[in-house]
């Protein structure tokens, strides 16, 4: 593996914590960075072979069910690091709700409406638990992260609200 895709350095981030299955990756992954950078249960299970074969993870124990633990490897360790400090190249952003909102005109008044309704729902619970960790977040960088998940919902309400609904 010459050069790590996001979605290998999110988990080798993740192992620096310590060992973790596939699930607890998945469930790691959503809870630390869910917010703007998502991570596929078929994303991680396709990872984790690929960065073992590399030799970035090794195996640890097995767990119940056939869970299997990985663990970072020094060479993972090191890959990692030289990730974080290579250029970053764009952002991507892709956004379900904006996909729909571009084809928004094919929908009916009604629809239009729901669609609107239950995005700022959500929106609004996302900036809710982007609140919650900036108050919780144990270090400066936890804390920015945090807010740029608030300052993203606020956009993502902002636009919502830009959106005619009839």
């Amino acid at each position: 593996m010459s050069e790590l895709n996001a979605t290998a350095a999110a988990l080798l981030g993740l192992l620096h914590d310590g060992p973790a299955t596939g699930g607890q990756l998945v469930a790691g992954a959503g809870e630390r960075f869910g917010a703007f950078f998502s991570v596929t249960r078929s994303q991680v299970y396709r990872e984790l072979p690929a960065l073992s074969k590399e030799g970035l993870v090794r195996l640890g124990k097995q767990g119940p069910r056939s869970s299997q633990q990985y663990l970072i490897t020094a060479a993972g360790k090191k890959a990692f690091k030289a990730w974080l400090t290579s250029e970053a190249g764009p952002d991507h952003l892709r956004s379900p709700l904006i996909l729909r909102l571009v084809h928004a005109g094919s929908l009916t008044a009604k629809q239009r409406q729901s669609l609107l309704e239950s995005a700022r729902t959500s929106y609004g619970q996302q900036l809710d638990d982007a609140k919650a960790a900036t108050k919780a977040a144990d270090g400066p960088y936890e804390k920015a992260v945090a807010e740029f998940a608030q300052a993203q919902a606020k956009a993502a309400l902002k636009l919502l609200d830009a959106i005619p609904a009839a």
